[in-house]
């Protein structure tokens, strides 16, 4: 290097260190409030290979607070790449291999930690434009924008030193300026947000470039192309000043010219600002998991089971706090769950769900042991009627059981979770149509279903494996599952322990008397179908 360009070099370091000692100091970075839209938007315009979950499935999953109990301290790109690994659920067959290299590697999880944390100063997010959007070429025009305060200045000066019939012109140019300025000023301003989120970027991969440590290494072969354009991207030094810099936008249109400049520097590096983007989010999404795994409890390293078979032992679910421990196992067939009102089947049913999910997303359980097959998981379980949309429960249940119906014939096996089919319908009626679509699903996937109709038992017997939830030693003790179906409902008993009082409480136990002579033979309906 000449002595020239030392010495340029060393003045500009001085005067960029000066302009970021006057400029205002940047507050700790927080836990930015991200909209879910945005959240999910990477997901949407990038999606990876993999069978995605639908709404109803991540809705009924609980999964937008799960990905909440995951993410503190995570900037919006290491959140966009956990949602998307979540809802895609691709297996990442080295992901479970980077958690454990990280978990024995402290030192170096304090280094990576320490370059992404300038990540969580981004307040946009920028998937959109490096994956969706096809960035436009700046106008030829553009590039002459320097003329436009330069003549400026040079009629205000003959205008002041010359001639005041040279004012018109001035004042012709100065509206001319304006006009561009008011033209241009929001889609700059939004779009230097964007600057900044992906200089952010940038910069974090800079850094992770240089440390000495292997989760980083992908990134070194690009990080010093990271940095040039991150510095190129960014506006000068003396535009970040306050009043300072509002000058330099309004009269010298320091913001428009920096606009086209810094899209063209885009356009033309997309593909390094992608794979940028990638390596980064991806890094930043194992931090999160890593400290979720070492500051949130129990877990295990999930195996890889056959289609229709799993185990868990000592299951928990993540989101409910001091959750009693349970085991569950199917071999082959799917499960029908009875239990008495209140026990815990839907949280049993979220619970085997989520640990599924979560196992094909990120290779690790809430659960002592697992055994899981790595499928797609779809469930119905929120099913309401929509006044806004002229539906009713049982219509709602039947577009989900036909949605159901369609997902089973995709291009792998599935596991359906479905609590208290039918309910929006007559008891008779509401049997006969669960029986017929959970015999048809099961012939397809792996079910796990609860319902409080018994009779479906003994009907889907071939398929489905009958399991009673109980609470053996109280509430306190957690739950258990045993073979069989409900010998004791508590439906009637829950009237008077509400306060109905025994006339209805005698009434009601006249009424299931009869009906249960009248219409329960489950001897009599294993061949029906």
């Amino acid at each position: 290097m000449s002595q020239f360009k030392q010495w340029q070099s060393h003045w500009r370091a001085l005067f960029e260190r000066l302009c970021v000692l006057l400029a205002p100091a940047a507050a700790e970075p927080g836990h930015y409030p991200f909209a879910r839209s945005d959240v999910a938007m990477f997901h949407r315009v990038a999606g990876g290979a993999g069978v995605a979950l639908d709404d109803a499935t991540w809705d009924d999953m609980l999964l937008d607070q799960y990905t909440d109990r995951l993410a503190p301290g995570t900037s919006i790109f290491g959140r966009q790449l956990l949602y998307s690994r979540l809802r895609q659920g691709a297996p990442d067959d080295d992901g479970a291999a980077r958690l454990r290299a990280l978990l024995q590697d402290p030192d170096a999880v304090a280094l990576l930690e320490q370059a992404c944390a300038g990540l969580r100063h981004a307040d946009t997010e920028v998937s959109v434009l490096l994956f969706a959007e096809a960035v436009p070429r700046a106008p030829a025009w553009s590039r002459q924008l320097f003329l436009l305060p330069l003549a400026l200045a040079l009629a205000s000066a003959a205008a002041l030193l010359l001639s005041w019939m040279v004012w018109p012109a001035a004042v012709l140019l100065w509206l001319v300026l304006m006009g561009v300025q008011s033209h241009f000023h929001d889609s700059a301003k939004e779009w230097q947000r964007t600057m900044n989120a992906l200089q952010r970027q940038l910069h974090a991969h800079s850094l992770l470039a240089r440390l000495d440590v292997a989760p980083a290494r992908p990134l070194r072969d690009a990080g010093a192309r990271a940095a040039a354009i991150g510095r190129a991207i960014g506006r000068s030094p003396l535009g970040q000043l306050p009043v300072l810099g509002d000058y330099r936008d309004w009269v010298l249109l320091d913001n428009i010219k920096h606009y086209f400049k810094s899209r063209e520097l885009v356009r033309s590096n997309l593909d390094l600002l992608r794979d940028s983007y990638l390596l980064v989010a991806k890094l930043e999404a194992d931090l999160a998991l890593l400290r979720h795994l070492r500051d949130g409890g129990g877990f295990c390293w999930a195996t890889r089971g056959a289609p229709g078979h799993l185990a868990f032992t000592g299951m928990v679910h993540p989101l409910l706090e001091r959750a009693a421990p349970l085991s569950f196992a199917l071999d082959g067939k799917g499960a029908f769950i009875s239990g008495q009102n209140g026990i815990g089947k839907s949280t049993l049913l979220r619970s085997v769900g989520l640990n599924l999910i979560v196992a094909r997303a990120f290779g690790f359980c809430y659960a002592d042991a697992a055994s899981v097959p790595m499928t797609p998981v779809y469930s119905s379980m929120q099913g309401e009627d929509s006044l806004a949309g002229g539906e009713s429960l049982y219509l709602a249940e039947l577009r989900r059981a036909k949605e159901l119906l369609a997902l089973a014939d995709g291009p792998q096996p599935a596991v359906f979770i479905i609590d208290e089919i039918f309910r929006g319908t007559n008891h008779l009626e509401s049997i006969s149509a669960a029986a017929a679509v959970l015999h048809t699903l099961a012939a397809r996937g792996t079910v796990l279903v609860s319902s409080h109709n018994l009779v479906l038992a003994p009907l889907l017997a071939d398929c489905l494996a009958p399991l009673c939830v109980s609470a053996p030693d109280g509430a306190a003790a957690g739950l258990a599952l045993a073979p069989g179906v409900l010998a004791r409902p508590n439906g009637i008993a829950l009237l008077a322990a509400r306060g109905f009082g025994a006339p209805i409480e005698a009434k009601a136990r006249r009424v299931h008397d009869w009906l249960s002579a009248y219409l329960a033979h489950p001897g009599e309906c294993a061949d029906v179908l």
